[in-house]
């Protein structure tokens, strides 16, 4: 029964958030911020104004987000200041433009799940394979 455990893989809570990184990052720049990135003109007039700013400014914040705010995280540059701007955002898809809906037509369960890992890299930071802990960053 201790084969189950599968104590025979090294473990290496470092090495499992450089995986989280790379993957959350950019998966987030790819497959979100650069087509908003790419589609701004069209999506500018539709997009949600949640704070007042305009469509225009909102829909920019939510690409730096997910465009710069990824690419420090697969960097692991600023990596806590990167996760909480990014889950701000992720917070905002997922309670103002989703409704809170995990199911269902127009859910927002991406948003949920990326809120989650960056919840998880701000409360941890990058780890030791990043450019935080080469600068002397804790944790």
């Amino acid at each position: 029964m201790k084969f189950l455990q599968l104590n025979f893989i090294p473990r290496s809570a470092d090495l499992g958030l450089l995986v989280l990184r790379l993957w959350i990052g950019a998966s987030m720049a790819v497959l979100h911020g650069w087509g908003k990135l790419a589609g701004f003109s069209k999506m500018s007039p539709q997009f949600l104004d949640f704070m007042g700013i305009g469509k225009g400014p909102s829909l920019a914040l939510t690409v730096f987000a997910e465009l710069a705010g990824a690419a420090f995280i697969v960097v692991g540059l600023w990596t806590r200041l990167s996760a909480l701007v990014l889950a701000f955002a992720m917070g905002v898809a997922f309670w103002v433009a989703h409704g809170g809906k995990l199911t269902g037509q127009g859910n927002g369960e991406m948003a949920f799940l990326y809120l989650g890992a960056c919840a998880v890299l701000f409360l941890t930071g990058g780890g030791r394979y990043s450019a935080d802990a080469s600068l002397g960053a804790k944790g």
